[in-house]
């Protein structure tokens, strides 16, 4: 007969391939999916690639960028790495874009709490 105490090592086991592989992969898509929720016509936005660029589309499934002005390329949502912050024009400061990116939405591991909400600064 089979102890319950036999099970352990399996239950282990199972528990560690959800809190390691499951779990992270959860949390990385749910973070991708509202990524791409918050893709507006205008927003700044950094792809995977590093591709800067402007958002002048968005489509069921892609998103247009427009890089530089004339210039627009269809591109996958999960191809966004993350949404930049808009310019503080009234800024006088001289920082310009090398200022803290404080407001910079992100979809790396770093950017998630354990439960998957995102790690507010």
């Amino acid at each position: 007969m089979d102890s319950p105490a036999q099970l352990v090592p399996f239950v282990l086991i199972i528990l560690a391939f959800y809190l390691l592989i499951i779990r992270p992969s959860r949390n990385r898509q749910r973070a991708q999916q509202r990524l791409g929720e918050q893709l507006a016509v205008g927003a700044r936005v950094m792809t995977t690639s590093g591709l800067f660029a402007e958002v002048v589309g968005v489509e069921d499934d892609g998103v247009l960028l427009s890089p530089a002005p004339g210039v627009t390329m269809r591109w996958t949502k999960a191809a966004v790495a993350r949404i930049l912050p808009e310019p503080d024009l009234d800024d006088d400061s001289g920082e310009g874009e090398t200022g803290t990116n404080d407001d910079v939405v992100d979809v790396t591991d770093d950017a998630l709490d354990s439960d998957g909400t995102e790690r507010s600064t």
